[in-house]
C-alpha cells in the first residue's frame, strides 16, 4: 500500500486544509502533530498511552538510531515498528538536523556529511543514498531526504551553500529510494533570505517528491521573521502534498502556521516541557516549581480530560517535581501531550465547520 494524501476541506478565510494522510501503518488526521520519540521512545510514556492521549503518528530520528542500537540491530528484530512496539505510522528524520545542532561534530562537504558520535567520538561519513538505505531499513512509512541546516545568523553566502547542497543530496535520496511503501519527503532550505527560499522551493518541488518539508526554522530566528519566510513559501508548494513545518513549536505558533497552510508539526516543546515541569493549559502555561501550588488541590487544566487531570491535583504534580520522581515526568508528558492532540482535532474541527477564526491560543503568562 503506498501512502497518500487526500484534502477534505479548505478554511474559506484563511489557507488552512484538513486532509487525510494514508499509511501502510494508518491514517493520521491533519493538521497533525508528531511526539517526538528521537531514540524510538516518546521518553516517559509506552506507546499504549501514546494512543490514549490521541497521537496518531510519532518521529523518531534515523541519524540517533544508526548511532544506538544499531540499524543492523532493528531490522533484525522486525524493523521498527516491530522493535519499538508501535503499530501506528512512523515519520524518520534523516539527521539533517543534527548538521545544525552538532555544531562542532559536523563536516559537511558536497558527498555528505562527516559526524563524530556524541556517544564514543567514532566517526562516521554519511551520505544521501546511506540516509536513504538507513531509513528503508528502518521501515518508517515517512522518511527525509537529507539536508543541510544552517542557523539563523549564518552569511547569504553559506545559506546558498545550504540550498545547493540540499538540491543536491535531495536528488541523490529521490535516485536512491526504492521502497513503493514508503513516502520520501524533501526538505526546504534558504534561511531567512526569502529570493533563496523561493529558490530552494522552486527546485525541491521539480524534484516531485511525495511531501515537502520546511527546515530550518527554529535555529535562533525570532518569531516575526520566521512568520514572514513561511508565509513566502507555501505558495510554492503543491496543493495535493502534505507540508510540513519541522520542529515547530509552540500552541500559537502552530495555529499560525495552519492558518498559512502547514499540515503537519512536530515539536519537543511539550516532552521536553513536562519533563521540566511546564504544563500547557487552557488558561496558559504553568511552570510547576512555583510555590503558589505547594497545597492546591485543583487539577492542571480543570478543562482537561486527560488522566492526568482527572486524578492528581497541583500540589501532588508539584511534590513529585521536586522530590525528582520518575512520576513527575510521566503524568506531565500526558498531559501536555494531551493538550497538544485535543488543540489539533480543535482545530481540524474548525476547518472541517468553517469556524477556524474562533480558535484562539491562550497568552503566555
Amino acid at each position: 500500500m503506498a501512502v497518500s494524501f487526500v484534502l477534505e476541506n479548505r478554511d474559506p478565510k484563511s489557507r488552512a486544509r484538513a486532509g487525510v494522510l494514508r499509511t501502510p501503518h494508518g491514517e493520521v488526521h491533519t493538521p497533525a502533530f508528531l511526539p517526538v520519540g528521537t531514540l524510538g521512545t516518546v521518553k516517559s510514556l509506552t506507546p499504549d498511552e501514546l494512543k490514549e492521549v490521541g497521537a496518531e503518528i510519532i518521529l523518531c530520528n534515523a541519524y540517533h538510531l544508526f548511532l544506538r542500537p544499531g540499524i543492523n540491530v532493528i531490522k533484525e528484530l522486525g524493523g521498527l515498528h516491530r522493535f519499538i512496539n508501535w503499530s501506528g505510522p512512523i515519520l524518520t528524520d534523516s539527521g539533517g538536523f543534527q548538521t545544525y545542532s552538532l555544531q562542532g561534530l559536523v563536516k559537511v562537504s558536497d558527498e555528505g556529511a562527516t559526524f563524530t558520535s556524541p556517544l564514543d567520538g567514532s566517526r562516521h561519513f554519511l551520505t544521501p543514498e546511506a540516509i536513504v538505505r538507513i531509513q528503508e531499513d528502518l521501515g518508517a512509512d515517512i522518511i527525509m531526504a537529507l539536508d543541510d541546516c544552517r542557523p539563523f545568523l549564518s552569511s547569504r553566502k553559506r545559506i546558498e551553500r545550504a540550498v545547493s547542497l540540499t538540491t543536491a543530496w535531495a536528488r541523490r535520496c529521490k535516485d536512491t529510494h526504492s521502497r513503493e511503501d514508503q513516502a520520501l519527503f524533501g526538505i526546504i532550505q534558504g534561511g531567512m533570505f526569502r529570493d533563496l527560499r523561493e529558490r530552494s522551493s522552486s527546485d525541491i518541488v521539480n524534484l516531485s517528491f511525495d511531501g515537502y518539508a520546511l527546515g530550518g526554522f527554529s535555529v535562533g530566528e525570532p518569531p516575526e521573521i520566521r512568520e514572514e519566510m513561511i508565509r513566502a513559501t507555501i505558495p510554492f508548494l503543491p496543493e495535493d502534498r502534505p507540508r510540513y513545518l519541522m520542529g515547530m513549536g509552540t500552541p500559537q505558533d502552530i495555529l499560525n502556521a495552519v492558518q498559512e497552510g502547514v499540515d503537519i508539526f512536530d515539536c519537543v516543546l511539550p516532552t521536553r516541557g513536562a519533563r521540566n515541569g511546564l504544563l500547557f493549559t487552557n488558561s496558559g502555561r504553568i511552570s510547576i516549581k512555583k510555590s503558589q501550588y505547594s497545597q492546591d488541590p485543583s487539577p492542571p487544566d480543570p478543562a482537561c480530560s486527560c488522566y492526568t487531570c482527572r486524578n492528581y491535583s497541583l500540589a501532588y504534580l508539584r511534590h513529585l517535581f521536586l522530590s525528582k520522581e520518575i512520576l513527575a515526568a510521566r503524568l506531565n508528558t500526558i498531559h501536555n501531550l494531551w493538550y497538544y492532540m485535543s488543540l489539533m482535532k480543535k482545530i481540524r474541527d474548525a476547518i472541517h465547520t468553517n469556524t477556524l477564526q474562533e480558535v484562539a491560543c491562550p497568552p503566555i503568562r
